[in-house]
């Protein structure tokens, strides 16, 4: 992988890690199209550079990480955590086949974006609802929802927020807990994917691939931190239809890349 092909994967990352249309699809559909994504460091280097992503959360949420009443706060976010944890633990091999797949990935977002055409009018009572108390029991029900993202294409941010919605939140509660629960399932996932390679392929963990990482979680950073803002102003104001369009097209246009 070059510095430029990491450039390229990190931006794409950083705008779409918290979009309801799956950073995961789109990070393969483009180290696929550059032709590097059978690569075993690049599939590491695409779930780790989603570190350099949530640590815009940390940034920009730094409050609510560090409130005088943390236990709540945290405790809600290790239930939500905690299914796609075990479910992680017990089919990560599936999964990483799936990952394979750009069929697959199509699909989902074609699917996807139909149901995120018709999620501002399921829940148009409270979509502006304003923010109130997670209780430990709808903090997991949300992080039930995050299990559904463990299929390519899905999007943990569409299935979190949905799922945040589902339980009475406003749009921007429902985003901002899915911004939240990304930091521990992230961060997660990358510790599990990165000791898998070093126990497979060690030599990879050399002073030029490290230096990628390094790059492609600065630009992710950056990139995530103007994405959250944009997105927080234009799901208050416009809902999740042009996501789900845009899902759609993407989605088909991959299906028939994928069987033509």
């Amino acid at each position: 992988m070059e510095w430029w092909q990491a450039v390229i994967i990190a931006i794409v990352e950083g705008i779409t890690e918290f979009l309801p249309v799956s950073s995961t699809g789109h990070v393969v559909l483009v180290s696929a199209a550059m032709g590097i994504h059978e690569d075993p460091w690049v599939k590491l280097f695409e779930i780790a550079i989603q570190l350099g992503a949530i640590l815009s959360v940390l940034v920009l949420y730094n409050k609510r990480f560090l409130s005088a009443n943390p236990i709540p706060f945290y405790r809600n976010l290790f239930l939500a955590f905690l299914p796609a944890a075990v479910f992680g633990v017990l089919f990560k091999h599936a999964i990483d086949r799936f990952l394979e797949s750009t069929f697959i990935i199509g699909c989902t977002l074609l699917l996807g974006g139909i149901v995120l055409i018709y999620v501002d009018k399921w829940f148009l009572k409270t979509a502006d609802a304003p923010a109130k108390g997670v209780s430990p029991g709808k903090a997991f029900i949300i992080g039930c929802f995050q299990v559904l993202a463990m299929v390519p294409g899905v999007s943990r941010s569409a299935a979190t927020i949905i799922g945040g919605l589902s339980q009475g939140f406003g749009r921007k509660q429902a985003a901002e807990f899915s911004f939240f629960l990304a930091v521990p399932t992230m961060f997660g996932a990358t510790a599990k994917s990165t000791y898998d390679l070093w126990t497979e392929h060690p030599e990879l963990f050399d002073v030029g691939n490290l230096g990628l990482l390094l790059l492609g979680n600065a630009v992710a950073f950056v990139v995530a931190a103007l994405a959250i803002r944009g997105f927080i102003q234009f799901l208050t104001k416009y809902g999740f239809y042009w996501f789900g369009w845009y899902r759609i097209a993407l989605g088909a246009l991959v299906v028939y890349l994928s069987i033509g």
